[in-house]
């Protein structure tokens, strides 16, 4: 179960990441036709919650993908971390989680558009939680 669970978070975190470097490529450039669906990708991304302090949004998904998808890679590799990625690995997710939710509100109740790059990302991470979750209460403990 446990190597499952390792490569479903592995896939989704690569998922997320490829969704996230597209929107922070579609907000950069505001290359409408990057814009497939209903339109709510445009309509998200022109409001004023898509940026942080000038920064995108999403460049703050490719930061969290990619801080996840480091700690999962290195949990194989060093003897060190491997006792503590569970644990930081849930950490991360939780973090992206809490975000995702106060995404999600934006999106339905003060924007009024759904975007669905933005919400293939917040599925996804939402199930990385989850399966960061199982994984930590499935830990051996030392």
């Amino acid at each position: 179960m446990e190597k499952w669970l390792y490569r479903a978070s592995i896939i989704l975190t690569l998922i997320g990441l490829a969704v996230s470097i597209y929107m922070t490529v579609f907000k950069l450039t505001g290359n409408e036709k990057m814009c497939i669906g209903n339109g709510g990708c445009s309509v998200v991304n022109d409001s004023p919650y898509a940026v942080i302090y000038g920064i995108p949004v999403a460049a703050f998904g490719v930061g969290g993908y990619l801080a996840i998808l480091a700690v999962l890679i290195v949990e194989k590799k060093s003897n060190l971390l491997k006792q503590n990625a569970t644990l930081i690995t849930f950490g991360l997710t939780l973090i992206g989680f809490l975000f995702t939710l106060y995404l999600i509100y934006l999106e339905i109740f003060v924007i009024k558009a759904l975007c669905p790059f933005c919400l293939t990302s917040q599925i996804a991470m939402t199930i990385l939680f989850i399966l960061s979750v199982i994984r930590l209460v499935q830990q051996p403990l030392d």
